[in-house]
């Protein structure tokens, strides 16, 4: 089993394979660090290394986190029935993962998106680290494998715009055959018939 392989079987079940004492531990300390956190390397190199990381310059990860739980929604008092006043049981559109990316797109306006991953959860907020990549960098132009997400204005604002893994599952364009005909090119472009 290689290195990558090993260090993903752990992290697929990390209530079994991580001990309680040391899950809690990383959980106090990441809650009393700031919202965006700027770290040297991946907490899981295997997932970040998945969705595009390498340890090269240009390339930066966030650890950020997000209230978890539904949309929170105002009562209505407007003579109904309890049942139909609609506050509990309501989901985002939005993933709470996609959401961020966003947060952590609109803190460093000056680097792109390129992926996120899942790195823990506790009873009120859920962990994301986003990687990020600074398109104006001379190492990421001159790279083959990331150098399209300088090319132009069309990469700006990616995570914004759903171009990240989260965003492209949010948006729905992982299904495919019956049912799907209407989510490209995008929902808009049909009248939102597609989900």
């Amino acid at each position: 089993m290689g290195v990558m392989k090993h260090l993903g079987s752990v992290w697929k079940q990390p209530k079994q394979n991580i001990p309680a004492a040391t899950r809690r531990e990383r959980m106090a300390g990441w809650r009393r660090e700031p919202v965006f956190q700027r770290i040297e390397r991946p907490t899981r190199l295997d997932a970040a290394r998945r969705v595009g990381y390498r340890a090269k310059q240009g390339i930066t990860v966030v650890r950020t986190r997000v209230r978890r739980g539904g949309l929170r929604k105002g009562k209505i008092h407007m003579k109904r029935k309890p049942s139909k006043a609609g506050i509990k049981k309501i989901t985002m559109a939005k993933s709470i993962q996609r959401m961020a990316e966003e947060r952590t797109s609109k803190r460093y306006p000056n680097l792109e998106v390129l992926n996120s991953y899942w790195v823990g959860e506790d009873g009120k907020n859920k962990f994301f680290e986003v990687i990020m990549v600074d398109p104006h960098h001379p190492a990421i132009k001159a790279d083959k494998q990331l150098g399209w997400i300088a090319e132009g204005n069309s990469h700006r604002g990616r995570a914004f715009r759903g171009k990240t893994s989260a965003g492209k599952r949010g948006r729905g364009l992982y299904n495919k055959g019956k049912g799907a005909e209407k989510l490209r090119p995008s929902l808009k472009a049909h009248k939102n018939l597609g989900k």
